[in-house]
């Protein structure tokens, strides 16, 4: 894809220069920053957790409805979907995710969040989008507004969907089963952005095929016999068993998986015993597994299984005091970025905010449930964009002094507002647009 790409991107005069393909929408776009920028900061401060996001949905169906969209709130818990029928021609889902993490923010901003909320397990946290779900919900208002007020420019159905719950995986199924793509329009090309801590702004970042992993939370308790520490003989140590399945799980990636292929397996937790001289009973371990194919993914679940069941048959333990090895059924599938949407989509932005400013990036083991919109039956292509966050100047002295930037999900992390925003909204715009003018 990378040649095709240099092939459409040297036809243009913008390797030359960065002009606009579409000076109209750089101006307008430019201009509506003063309202954009108002509303990511009202965002922003008043951040909400997984299904709990009541009021970010309350304002984007009014920003919607004002523009002449017809709004359905309550989708999938607190989802909102919005629809705009203009004519024939194909139906394009955008889509924007809304809620935040419990992270206490120390960006120091003075338009900081200072909110708390109550987490899913009933604990008091403080509240911050710490993973831009602020900007992405403010970059779909922008772009609605450009849309709606171009409609003379293209033809179609255009769907925006405000989807909950990003964070713990579950909000795009909740949509789904809800009947998203069966109550409305179903789409024929589905399109998102996330921001990059790793990206100057200014710029978008591609990746072509697998995206974003396969997230899989997996438990293994570990038993044992108890007794003395002083008499191990006595027992079957259930933290020496703990230690070798740990050591054991590495081989599933070192020498069962292809180096062609990528996986993770990480003992993220390990907890066992009470004192000093006494040999419990069982370890707790957590592990999360990442991969890319679903043959990956499950071959590296079979494997651990199959590992800590084995080494427990070693250490000489019955067959009834096996490791209980269990994952969640839910869980975040890999995201695949259809190659020839990818393609065009690449060249309709490259096109607006110049080549140059459109990088191709690594996939990532990072989780993301827009996967879950492609997954349908039949498939629906999808893709989803890097849009990058960091002040230039910042980047630019980070990289020089070989300084680490704030992550995704960190208490410092702070997109470049203005830039990241008016980027974000010429981009999928112009990704939009395109899509309505039909087959490329």
């Amino acid at each position: 894809m990378r040649a095709a790409l240099a092939v459409i991107f040297a036809l243009s005069p913008l390797l030359a220069a960065p002009v606009r393909a579409d000076e109209a929408l750089s101006a307008a776009v430019a201009e509506d920053y003063e309202f954009l920028g108002g509303l990511y900061r009202h965002f922003h401060t008043n951040p909400e957790l997984s299904f709990q996001e009541t009021e970010s949905a309350a304002r984007l169906a009014e920003e919607w409805r004002s523009l002449g969209f017809e709004v359905t709130e309550d989708v999938g818990q607190t989802g909102v979907v919005a629809v705009m029928e203009n004519g024939e021609g194909p139906t394009v889902m955008l889509r924007a995710d809304m809620d935040a993490l419990p992270v206490e923010e120390q960006t120091g901003l003075e338009y900081a969040s200072t909110a708390t909320g109550e987490t899913l397990t009933g604990e008091e946290a403080p509240v911050m989008h710490a993973c831009g779900h602020d900007v992405h919900m403010t970059s779909l208002v922008g772009t609605a507004r450009r849309l709606a007020a171009r409609r003379e420019d293209w033809s179609g159905t255009l769907v925006l969907i405000a989807q909950p719950a990003e964070e713990i995986g579950l909000g795009a199924l909740a949509m789904l089963d809800d009947g998203l793509y069966e109550r409305f329009p179903r789409p024929d090309y589905v399109v998102g952005l996330h921001v990059s801590a790793s990206l100057p702004t200014g710029q978008v970042g591609y990746v072509s095929g697998y995206a974003l992993a396969n997230v899989d939370s997996v438990d293994i308790e570990v038993r044992g016999i108890g007794g003395h520490g002083a008499y191990p003989h006595a027992t079957r140590d259930p933290v020496v068993l703990s230690a070798q399945i740990v050591m054991a799980l590495q081989t599933l990636v070192s020498r069962e998986t292809s180096p062609l292929d990528s996986a993770v397996v990480t003992v993220g937790s390990i907890h066992g015993g009470t004192k000093h001289n006494i040999i419990g009973e069982s370890v707790h371990m957590q592990l999360t597994v990442r991969s890319y194919a679903d043959e990956t993914r499950e071959r590296l679940l079979n494997g651990i299984r199959r590992i800590a069941h084995a080494q427990a048959q070693s250490a000489g333990l019955p067959e009834e005091l096996w490791p209980s090895v269990t994952w969640e059924e839910q869980y975040t599938p890999s995201t695949y970025n259809d190659p020839e949407l990818n393609e065009r989509v690449v060249a309709a932005i490259g096109a607006q905010i110049g080549a140059e400013n459109v990088v191709e990036v690594d996939p990532v083991m990072a989780g993301e449930d827009f996967s879950q919109y492609g997954r349908t039956d039949p498939a629906v292509p999808a893709v989803i964009f890097w849009l990058g966050a960091v002040n230039t100047e910042r980047y630019e002295s980070a990289a020089a002094a070989g300084e680490s930037l704030p992550s995704l999900h960190s208490p410092l992390f702070a997109p470049d507002p203005e830039p990241t925003i008016t980027t974000g909204v010429e981009a999928m715009t112009a990704a939009a647009l395109d899509l309505f003018a039909g087959e490329g």
